[in-house]
């Protein structure tokens, strides 16, 4: 079955084995469970917060319940899936970090994707005309944004390192490009790139 996903979910699919058991939370319309489904027969669980979306996913035949993560990932059982996906969300909980430490019990590896807002168009936005940016990977006004604690590739990595949080991969997505991040191109990909995805344990 030939599914047509973004980028960053491609990149995801690619990092997920075949066969494994997977977590989305915050899955949407269920586009990534579906391949992840139909392509790489992993079983696949769904986590969304909004109505109409859960139910497209069980228009799709995929397994999502409705709920809101910051209070239903607590009922998940410790290791109880290879791998738990968290896609542009991060930034949408009011506590993130105890959201990443349910992540980080729940799967054996957590795949995490970030809004770089450090990206230099926002940079340059911000300097230039004084408001805060909309782009294709921040498109909400401030007034309306879901986004409560924004953060840069670089902020993210330094969580990390300050928890004691193993990061098995870091990639970055650019104009559809994807490349690693080493801590040798960090100042670089912290400025130029739009997308950060992390492979964490």
């Amino acid at each position: 079955m030939k599914l047509i996903m973004k980028k960053e979910f491609n990149v995801i699919a690619q990092i997920i084995k075949n066969n494994k058991r997977v977590l989305d939370i915050g899955c949407g319309d269920g586009t990534l469970m579906e391949y992840l489904k139909v392509n790489q027969q992993n079983d696949v669980r769904g986590l969304e917060p909004e109505k109409n979306l859960v139910q497209k996913c069980i228009s799709k035949g995929l397994s999502v319940i409705e709920g809101d993560a910051e209070k239903e990932l607590v009922q998940f059982p410790k290791k109880s899936f290879d791998y738990v996906v968290l896609s542009q969300t991060l930034q949408a909980f009011l506590y993130p970090e105890e959201v990443l430490k349910q992540l980080l019990r729940i799967g054996k590896q957590t795949i995490v994707s970030i809004p770089n807002f450090g990206y230099w168009k926002v940079r340059l936005h911000l300097l230039f005309k004084g408001t805060m940016p909309v782009t294709k990977n921040l498109p909400h006004e401030w007034y309306s944004t879901p986004n409560l604690h924004m953060c840069t590739i670089k902020d993210f990595v330094n969580f990390c390192n300050e928890k004691n949080i193993t990061i098995d991969r870091s990639l970055c997505l650019t104009n559809e490009k994807i490349s690693e991040i080493t801590n040798n191109n960090m100042f670089y990909k912290n400025i130029f790139s739009q997308l950060g995805i992390f492979v964490i344990e």
